[in-house]
C-alpha cells in the first residue's frame, strides 16, 4: 500500500520540478504560466493573511449543504423508485430530464428565483450530485439476488423488513459507489455555482483573480480546489471501507 503511494508521490515531485524548470528555461510570464514556486507563495500569503479562509469557508459550507440535500434526495428518491414499478415509469424521464439539461444554463434561473448568495448554489450542487445516488441506489435495489428475496418471502418479512434486511445491505457497494461520484460532482457543482452571482467562494474568487490577470492566485485556488476534492473523497473511501467492514462482521 505504502509502495504505490511513494511512487505517486515521486512522480507528482518530478512533475513539479519539471513545470518548474520549463518556466525557467523557456521564461514563460508568470501571467501565462507562473512556476509551482510562484503558484506555492501566492498560496501561502493567501492563507497567512486569512485572505483565503472566507472563501473556503464559503465554498465548504455550499458543498456540505447541497451535498447532504442532493445525498438525501438521491437516497430516498432510488429507495422509492426502485421499490415502486409505478413510480419508476411516471417519474424517472422527469428525473432524466432534470440531469440532461445544462446545469450552468440553469443558475441565472435560480438566481432569480433565490437571489443571489448561497442559497442557488447550493440548489444547483444538490441537482447536480443527488442524480448518482439515486440512479446507484435504484440499480442496486433492482439486483438483489432473487434467491435470497424468494427466502425472505417464504419466511414472512415484510416488505419493509425485506427493504431494511436484505436490498439496502445488498445494495450498500453501489450506494456507496454513488455516494463517491456524488461527492466530486458536489464539489464541481459549488464551485460553477459561485462563478455567477456569488461574492464569496473559491469560484467567484477565480473569476476576481481572472478579472485582475492573477494568474498565480488563480493556480492557487485550483490547488486548494483540487486538494479539497482529494481530501473529501478519501474520506468516502474511509467511510465505505468501515461500513462494509462492519456489514460484513455483522453479516458474519
Amino acid at each position: 500500500m505504502r509502495y504505490p503511494r511513494l511512487l505517486a508521490l515521486a512522480l507528482l515531485v518530478l512533475l513539479l520540478l519539471a513545470w518548474e524548470w520549463a518556466v525557467q528555461a523557456f521564461k514563460f510570464s508568470p501571467l501565462v504560466l507562473p512556476a509551482p514556486s510562484v503558484i506555492g507563495a501566492a498560496l501561502g500569503r493567501g492563507l497567512a493573511t486569512g485572505y483565503l479562509w472566507p472563501h473556503i469557508v464559503q465554498t465548504l459550507l455550499e458543498l456540505g449543504l447541497g451535498l447532504g440535500l442532493g445525498v438525501l434526495l438521491g437516497f430516498a428518491g432510488g429507495v422509492l423508485l426502485g421499490e415502486s414499478a409505478l413510480l419508476r415509469r411516471v417519474l424517472m424521464p422527469y428525473v432524466v430530464t432534470s440531469q440532461v439539461v445544462p446545469k450552468l444554463a440553469l443558475l441565472p434561473l435560480f438566481i432569480v428565483w433565490f437571489g443571489f448568495g448561497t442559497t442557488p448554489t447550493v440548489v444547483i450542487t444538490a441537482l447536480i450530485c443527488f442524480f448518482p445516488l439515486l440512479e446507484n441506489t435504484l440499480t442496486g435495489i433492482a439486483q438483489v439476488d432473487a434467491a435470497r428475496l424468494e427466502l425472505f418471502r417464504m419466511l414472512g418479512a415484510t416488505r419493509a423488513q425485506t427493504l431494511w434486511r436484505l436490498k439496502l445491505p445488498a445494495s450498500l457497494p453501489a450506494i456507496l459507489a454513488g455516494l463517491r461520484v456524488a461527492v466530486v460532482l458536489a464539489l464541481v457543482g459549488a464551485v460553477v455555482g459561485e462563478f455567477i452571482g456569488a461574492s464569496q467562494g473559491l469560484g467567484a474568487l477565480i473569476i476576481a483573480a481572472q478579472g485582475s490577470m492573477d494568474t498565480p492566485l488563480m493556480f492557487a485556488v485550483l490547488l486548494l480546489i483540487t486538494v479539497i476534492g482529494l481530501l473529501l473523497y478519501e474520506a468516502t473511501l474511509w467511510l465505505e471501507r468501515k461500513l462494509l467492514t462492519t456489514y460484513s462482521f455483522s453479516s458474519n
